[in-house]
């Protein structure tokens, strides 16, 4: 196998760093235009859950950050006559085999496996619709494909929540390839500033005898490669 080497490495790196500096905000006009009004956008948010944002083996103060803007892109969301917001979120059985790589988390039935508390007390938290999930690829098992089946695909996604490399990446890649293969060119968005992923360092993962996470590298290379698959990865959007 031929080797990186660090200047390679650092090269790459600078560029994907410049890339991100230089990322637009996206408009909400820009969105209802491409997708033909509000009726035809669809917001989604996944595993922002206490879980993975408050409390619990998952949880990172990296994610819980996330909160906030979410909460304030519902909010612009509804504002502008969207009515489409998807929450998928974890909701594992005791058993779950996915513990064996992460550890037992958001367990059905129990706090973790509930929606942060500043998403169900917006004044139109009772048009949410909760799609629980066993595995990290949202499309596995869930209701996610039967309702864009029945529902038709958004001509406008915007994914959010946690983490950017495994759930958030999963569902906006599944989203894009299914448009793709289906010829149907839907906009899927990602807004920077509402996804994130979690950090344990190498030293603290040795200490733990548990596998390094850089949060910030993960964070970085797969809002990278989201982009590199034709979804739509801005700043924010406002």
């Amino acid at each position: 196998m031929p080797e990186i080497t660090a200047e390679e490495t650092e090269r790459f790196l600078d560029y994907v760093s410049v890339w991100l500096g230089g990322l637009p905000a996206l408009k909400w006009a820009e969105v209802e235009r491409e997708a033909g009004g509000p009726d035809n956008i669809a917001v989604l948010a996944v595993d922002v859950t206490n879980g993975f944002c408050k409390h619990g083996n998952l949880a990172s103060k990296r994610v819980g950050a996330i909160v906030e803007p979410i909460v304030r892109l519902f909010r612009a969301a509804h504002e502008r006559g969207v009515r489409t917001f998807i929450l998928p979120q974890d909701c594992h059985p005791p058993d779950s085999p996915e513990f064996d790589a992460y550890g037992p988390h958001a367990v059905c039935g129990t706090d973790e496996a509930e929606t942060v508390r500043e998403l169900r007390d917006l004044p139109f938290s009772n048009i949410f619709r909760i799609m629980p999930k066993r595995a990290i690829n949202v499309a596995i098992d869930t209701d996610l494909e039967p309702w864009l089946e029945k529902a038709g695909t958004p001509e406008a996604a915007i994914v959010t929540g946690d983490c950017t490399d495994l759930c958030v990446y999963q569902l906006a890649t599944y989203l894009k390839f299914r448009s793709d293969a289906r010829g149907e060119r839907a906009l899927v968005v990602v807004p920077q500033d509402c996804v994130d992923t979690y950090d344990v360092t190498v030293e603290a993962a040795e200490a733990a005898g548990i596998i390094p996470h850089p949060g910030e590298l993960m964070h970085r290379l797969f809002l990278y490669h989201m982009m590199l698959n034709g979804i739509r990865v801005v700043q924010r959007i406002e």
